[in-house]
């Protein structure tokens, strides 16, 4: 049996090569934050809710969740899509949070997070 491909086929493999990168970012940043956390430098104003080592673990959490459900959104599967819309989602909330940490990779996780969610929600169901 031959799937059929439409040209928007590729925005589903773009969101899904996306949100592996952005997993990846955060098992890395999410390890940098529990190994040293020494390495971020919080502002005056301090972190949104938790501390460097929790946010950390939640970095850590949700990149490998993201890597998981990235790998399998080409595959067509509606879990797939659902899941990278909400942790992508849920990854900006996270960066906005942790912004106050490193500004510029976190303005950076959110734009592809909005890249990433437009993707799979306007060309999701055409694969």
């Amino acid at each position: 049996m031959t799937r059929s491909t439409s040209a928007w086929t590729g925005w589903i493999v773009f969101g899904a090569v996306m949100t592996v990168m952005v997993g990846m970012f955060n098992v890395i940043y999410g390890l940098v934050a529990l190994f040293d956390d020494k390495y971020y430098t919080v502002g005056p104003q301090g972190l949104l809710v938790f501390d460097l080592t929790a946010w950390g673990w939640i970095h850590l959490i949700v990149g490998a969740a993201a890597v998981i459900s990235g790998i399998a959104l080409p595959g067509g599967a509606a879990w797939a899509r659902i899941a990278v819309v909400l942790l992508v989602s849920l990854n900006a909330l996270t960066q906005l949070a942790f912004m106050s940490a490193y500004p510029a990779w976190s303005i950076i996780a959110i734009v592809l997070d909005v890249i990433v969610i437009w993707a799979v929600i306007v060309h999701g169901g055409r694969e």
